[in-house]
Parts: C-alpha cells; sequence; structure tokens
C-alpha cells in the first residue's frame, strides 16, 4: 500500500514574492542583533535535544555542510541542507553501493545534477567511509588552491574523482545523464541476466533542483525515458520552491506533477517532511523501487537553508551562514559548537556501517558472478570483456581489409554507413542512433536491435527522436556507466550539432568517448538553405578541448577517422561528412588521418600550398592541376583534423607547412577562424550559405577549381606587386 500519495490539485510551487514569507509550510525564524551578540551564550548553555538516530546523522550531515560553506566563506549551501534527510534516506538505507569500492560494477549510480550543490555529495561520500573523501580533502571545499594546492573537492562534481558518477553543473545534463545511466543498466541486464542469476540490478537515482527542470535537456531526456518506460530510473525533485533570484512562482507555475505524469512517469508526492522525516522519505523510495513499467518521479517539498536566518528565501542558495544559527544547530546535536569539521561518535559509526553493508553487498554479487560463470560461461565471458572495456579486433580486421577503392567518388556519409553496418555485428559496445534523421545521416540498423520495451531492451539502436541536446548528453551517461563497456554513437546534420553542442562539450570534459556523425557538413548540403548550411560550426568544435573533429576527404580518409575513434578511449569524436559525391583526390592515406595533415602531392618546385579538407579538398586538387598547367607549381595538403596535427612534432609540421616565404592557402567551406595558425591566406566563407544547389554554391562563394584558380592569382599578384614580405594571414 502506497502511503505517499499524489495530491492531484497541487500545483508543486506554491510560494509567494515577498522574502521571510512561507514557503513549503515554513515561516523563516526572524533573529535581532541582540540573539547574535548578547544571547547567544545563554540560548546555547546546557541545550541539547533528545535524537533519534536518522535525526541525529540528518542534523550532523546538516552541521558538516555549514562547515563547509563557511570554511572558505562560501558555496552553495542552502539546497544541500534542505536535502539532507534525502540524503541520509539515500545513503543509509535505499542504494546499493560500497564505498570501500567506488568501483564496483553493479552498484547503485546517484546522479547530483543540481551540481552546485556539491558538498551534499562530498559530505556524504565522507561520512560513509569513501576512502578518498578524507576531512582534510572536505576542507578544501572553496578554497584560493594557490601555491599548487589541490582538492578534490571542486564547486561542481568531477567524474574523475571516485565516488563521482558523472560531471555535472550546466542544469539539466545530469538529468539527461542518469537517462543513460538508466538506458546502459536496462541494456545489458536485458541482455545478460538469466533466471535466478540477476547479475546486472543497478538503478541509477538522480536528485534535481527547479532550474535543471526548466531547462530544455532535461525536458527532451525526460520525454524520452517516459517514452521508453525506464523504470530503474528515479528522479528526486528538491522542491523549495526557491531559485537563485527569488521564489519560483516569480517565474514558473506550471503543475509539474501533471507534466511528468503526462510524459509517461509515476509521481510520488512528499507535501512535508522533506527536510526532516528520514522514515518517511524511504517508505516513498521503496515504493519507487517497487514501479513497474514507469520511471519514477519524487515531488519532495524541502527548505532551503533550514534553520538558519535566511531560511525559505533565495539569500539562502549560497554564501555563508550565520554563526548563531549554525551554533544552535551543532547544540541541538551535542556537538561543541565552537569547533568546526567534526562528526560525532555516534554518527560515524550509524553512516560507516555502510562500508561493511557494502562489503557484504559486493561479496554476494562476486559469489553469483562465480556462479554465473559456470552455468552460462560464453555470456560471462563476454559481460567480463564488456566490464574491461574490451572492444575485440574484428574492427581493426574490418579497417584494415577493406578496399575504399570500392567507394570511388561516393559521398562520404554514404562509405560512412556502409562501415557501420561492417562494424555494428563485430564490436558489441557500440550503441545509440540519431535524432530522427538517420535515414539521411545513412546509419542502417536491423528493427529487432531497437532498445524499446515492445521489442526488448537487450536492442542497441536508439530511436532518440528530435532531441539533438538530450541525444549528446544521454550518450555521456551511457559511456559513463562503466565506461568502455559502452560506445555511443549519435547522428544528425552538423547544423544540428549547434542543438547538441553542450552535451558535446561535456563528454570532452569529462573524457568520454562518444562517436557523432555529422552529415551535410557544408553548403553543398543544398535547397534546405543558410539555416540548414553550417559556415560557423566547425570553429566551435576544433576550439573545443579534448575533442577530435575529423572531416575526411573521401573513403580512405574515412576509414583511418573510424580507427581513430574507436581507439580514443578517453576523447570523442565527430567525423564531419558529407551529402554529395566528391571528385577525385589522389594519395589519400588511412594511416596518415592520425597525423592530422599530410602531404598529397609536392611538385618539388612549389610556388604554394594548398590545404583543405572534406568536400572542399577535390576542388583544391583540380584548382592545383590548373595553376600547375599555367606554370604556378603548388603542392597539396590534406588536413582532416588539425587537434591531431598539433600533436606532431615540430620537424613534422614543419614539413607539411615550410615555414618559408612561399604562401600557405587554406581553402574551405567554412569562415576561416582557425586557419590562421597554419596559412598565411585562407579561402573561404564571409557570411551565410545560399539555398541553391551543390554546384551553383560552390560557383557562387568562389570555391570551386574556377574560383579557387581566380582568388590565388589575385593573391600572388597582390605579392608580387607589394614588393614586400607577406605581412600576417589575411583572408583572400
Amino acid at each position: 500500500m502506497i502511503s505517499v500519495e499524489i495530491d492531484p490539485g497541487h500545483s508543486g510551487s506554491q510560494v509567494h514574492p515577498k522574502a521571510h514569507q512561507q514557503v513549503n509550510g515554513f515561516k523563516a525564524p526572524q533573529f535581532n542583533q541582540h540573539d547574535v551578540s548578547a544571547g547567544a551564550p545563554a540560548i546555547l548553555n546546557g541545550w541539547q535535544e533528545d535524537l533519534g538516530d536518522d535525526e541525529h546523522a540528518v542534523l550532523t550531515l546538516r552541521n558538516l555542510i555549514f562547515d563547509i560553506c563557511n570554511h572558505n566563506g562560501g558555496g552553495h549551501g542552502g539546497s544541500a541542507i534542505g536535502m539532507s534527510a534525502i540524503g541520509v534516506a539515500l545513503y543509509k538505507y535505499v542504494m546499493r553501493y560500497n564505498p570501500s569500492d567506488s568501483e564496483w560494477f553493479d552498484r547503485d549510480r546517484f546522479v547530483l545534477s543540481n551540481g552546485h550543490c556539491a558538498m551534499f555529495l562530498y559530505a556524504l561520500n565522507h561520512l560513509v567511509g569513501f576512502p578518498n573523501w578524507t576531512m582534510d580533502e572536505i576542507k578544501g571545499y572553496g578554497s584560493a588552491k594557490t601555491n599548487g594546492y589541490k582538492t578534490i573537492c571542486h564547486a561542481h562534481p568531477e567524474i574523475e574523482v571516485p565516488g563521482i558518477e558523472v560531471t555535472t553543473g550546466p542544469l539539466g545534463q545530469g538529468i539527461a545523464n542518469a537517462v543513460g545511466l538508466a538506458i546502459a543498466s536496462k541494456n545489458l541486464a536485458a541482455r545478460y541476466n538469466e533466471p535466478g542469476y540477476d547479475v546486472v540490478k543497478s538503478r541509477i537515482y538522480c536528485m534535481t533542483g527547479d532550474g535543471c527542470l526548466m531547462e530544455g535537456v532535461a525536458l527532451e531526456a525526460v520525454s524520452l525515458a517516459g517514452h521508453l518506460q525506464l523504470d530503474n530510473l528515479v528522479l528526486i525533485y528538491d522542491n523549495n520552491a526557491v531559485t537563485c533570484d527569488g521564489p519560483l512562482d516569480w517565474i514558473n507555475t506550471e503543475d509539474v506533477n501533471k507534466k511528468m505524469e503526462a510524459c509517461g512517469w509515476y509521481v510520488l508526492d512528499v507535501p512535508e517532511g522533506g527536510s526532516d522525516d528520514v522514515e518517511l522519505i524511504v517508505e516513498t523510495l521503496r515504493t519507487a523501487q517497487a514501479s513497474r513499467g514507469r520511471p519514477v518521479f519524487v515531488n519532495v517539498r524541502t527548505v532551503i537553508g533550514l534553520g538558519t536566518q535566511v531560511a525559505g528565501t533565495a539569500k539562502a542558495h549560497h554564501g555563508a551562514f550565520d554563526d548563531l544559527s549554525v551554533r544552535k544547530s551543532k547544540a541541538r546535536n551535542g556537538q561543541d559548537p565552537s569547533k568546526s569539521h567534526q562528526v560525532p561518535l555516534r554518527a560515524s559509526q550509524y553512516f560507516r556501517e555502510r562500508q561493511t553493508y557494502g562489503q557484504g553487498l559486493q561479496a554476494e554479487w562476486d559469489a553469483l558472478m562465480q556462479k554465473y560463470e559456470q552455468m552460462f560461461p560464453e555470456k560471462a565471458s563476454d559481460l567480463n570483456e564488456r566490464r574491461q572495456g574490451q572492444l575485440g579486433t574484428g574492427y581493426l580486421e574490418i579497417l584494415e581489409n577493406i578496399d575504399s577503392s570500392q567507394f570511388k567518388g561516393a559521398a562520404t556519409r554514404d562509405v560512412n554507413g556502409k562501415l557501420i553496418e561492417e562494424i555494428w555485428p563485430v564490436c558489441r559496445a557500440l550503441c545509440g542512433g540519431g535524432a530522427d534523421l538517420v535515414n539521411s545521416n545513412k546509419v542502417y540498423y536491423a528493427e529487432a536491435d531497437v532498445f524499446h520495451p515492445l521489442v526488448g531492451y537487450s536492442g542497441r539502436y536508439l530511436r532518440y527522436g528530435i532531441r539533438e541536446h538530450a541525444m549528446a548528453s544521454i550518450s555521456n551517461g551511457i559511456a559513463a556507466y562503466n565506461p568502455g563497456t559502452f560506445l555511443p554513437i549519435t547522428a544528425t546534420f552538423f547544423m544540428f550539432y549547434i542543438y547538441a553542442a553542450p552535451g558535446v562539450r561535456m563528454g570532452a570534459l569529462s573524457h568520454l568517448q562518444v562517436i557523432h556523425f555529422a552529415t551535410h557538413d557544408s553548403f553543398a548540403e543544398g535547397q534546405n538553405g543558410p539555416t540548414h548550411q553550417p559556415v560557423e560550426l566547425d570553429s566551435l568544435y576544433r576550439a573545443m578541448p579534448n575533442l577530435q573533429y575529423i572531416r575526411p576527404c573521401d573513403a580512405e580518409e574515412l576509414i583511418g577517422a573510424w580507427k581513430i575513434a574507436l581507439e580514443s578511449r578517453h576523447t570523442p569524436s565527430i567525423l564531419s561528412l558529407g551529402r554529395d559525391p566528391v571528385g577525385p583526390v589522389p594519395n589519400t592515406s588511412r594511416s596518415k588521418v592520425s597525423k592530422g595533415a599530410y602531404i598529397l602531392q609536392d611538385p618539388g618546385n612549389a610556388q604554394l600550398t594548398l590545404v583543405s579538407c572534406g568536400t572542399n579538398l577535390h576542388y583544391a586538387v583540380a584548382a592545383a592541376a590548373t595553376l600547375e598547367a599555367d606554370g604556378i607549381p603548388a603542392r597539396v595538403v590534406s588536413a582532416p583534423c588539425l587537434d591531431l596535427f598539433d600533436r606532431q612534432d615540430q620537424d613534422y609540421r614543419d614539413e607539411v607547412f615550410p615555414r618559408d616565404e612561399r604562401p600557405i592557402i587554406s581553402v574551405e567551406e567554412y569562415v576561416a577562424t582557425t586557419w590562421a595558425r597554419y596559412t598565411t591566406a585562407s579561402i573561404g566563407m564571409t557570411g551565410f550559405g545560399y539555398s541553391a544547389s551543390n554546384p551553383s554554391n560552390y560557383d557562387r562563394f568562389q570555391l570551386d577549381e574556377k574560383g579557387i584558380v581566380g582568388r590565388v592569382r589575385g593573391y600572388l599578384s597582390e605579392l608580387a606587386g607589394s614588393n614586400a614580405r607577406m605581412a600576417g594571414w589575411r583572408q583572400i
């Protein structure tokens, strides 16, 4: 029987715009100067409540958060304080995890989507006994980090630190990551579990605030999770009715419960007791665990900054808390108000029991795995390879042996589709899909391989729908489940990766391997016009750290790009692919793609170098032939990935782009913001594209053979006429 019922008439955002007014049934306390300066000692002397274990634990967590906030003068502690009872319920009673082994494969995953509340997660990791989360590390939160000082207590959670599942901070990203984690767990369970042998039963718990639920990426992910019926996902809403700027109802008055129900979620409502009643929250989360066929949304009313002078107001969102409130809270819990960063023995024993409990859970799982290996040796071997991140060698054999000449003249998007067909069956880690454009992206899949409740969860192909941002961020979550176990792919038009950019960036920041297939990557996209023709988007992705933007010109280079993307285990890649067939490019090499740029042809007496990539390279090759026939011999360089080129030694870079007086000219259908590091001049776009055919646009923007030759001649004439050295990079 469900004891916590949904109140259909509750809006989920009952708050008033005036500071200190009643919020979520709580009225902020009023203090005066006398309380703080003169009355404090009298208030605190000898006062201590007789608290139960759970209450004592909640106050201990809350007091540690006070200390973390105040130690270095601030932080985002208000929500963390209001969420303390939720944290105790999760980490003491609900989640399956082992603090002694943060990487235990079948642990439940916790995602803090409202990542600014990071101290909530850090304090809990310390209390339950994750070895790396020492009190000295906790004290580093918010420090200036001068003189080489480092701490794992970053302003927002970062995946590199044990006990942190995903990097969060930009609101909404964590919700999408959690959906990805839930998809990963569902898929593994469907593929490997056998009756009596549930070797994968990891559940995903995600904490969110008001802000995350307003972000587009979260709404996209919520919609998809409901559609996919991910009943291993629990989203807990810290509904404190306050945002950074003020009360929530200044900006949002929707009925969030009804919205979530409409998206296919099972909703549990906790209208009161959310900041203190651990037993109530545990009972609610147990109900969530029993849900079948729907993800669960738990709407918990809390009070931001509970127990402080700014409780229930936007002022509690961040900053230090008043000393009197902190002292009173510690005194109530039997702690010395004059001391900081101390955990009572009683609370320490309460939380550290999770170490023994977690070790027991993992030991039981290890024993189950041993029996599973005996009963299902092939499946067990496969699962163990997946756990270790082994991709096998099948893909290498395909990429090394495939004859690229069979794809002569084919568009790179078409070749890519054929490569996916070949590699997908032999690389079991590959999973993912596209944003409702896979017929154009040429991403082929079998109906039986679709991940969907009506078909089954063992499929690896995901129909993301028109949800580009969530697609990228969900892929990060899939990749983060156990890095190496899954290798997600995404696909859409290159222009629409502007929608996905925040997710792609978070993947790069988190060192998560995802392969993004960006087709229709220039104005050669055609009649859809400038809305669909990327001219500036390459600049964003070429500038993005730890992201490989690779733009192959033909099948041979695409094969090399695939090899690089598959072997870059801590780096996402974008394969930028053309829509239309291209002309011949001689001497391309799959092995040289790893160099980032390489010489295609060098007549020996070259007067200049033309460098290009992708669908514009064949025009540069043709232009070089015309120039040579006119007595202007030119070297031609293919540069599919400038990031890879930058990693080469100086001698190699000087060989490709000689540092002498000869001009080096880039040719590409993009705004030339990145080429000045390598060239003396660039032929490219200075505005948006145009709705016209492929040949028409290359002629219109002077990026075909004729246009390139004309611009090069003009540039050389200017140089000859000036009778001076080249004065820096220029657009020609």
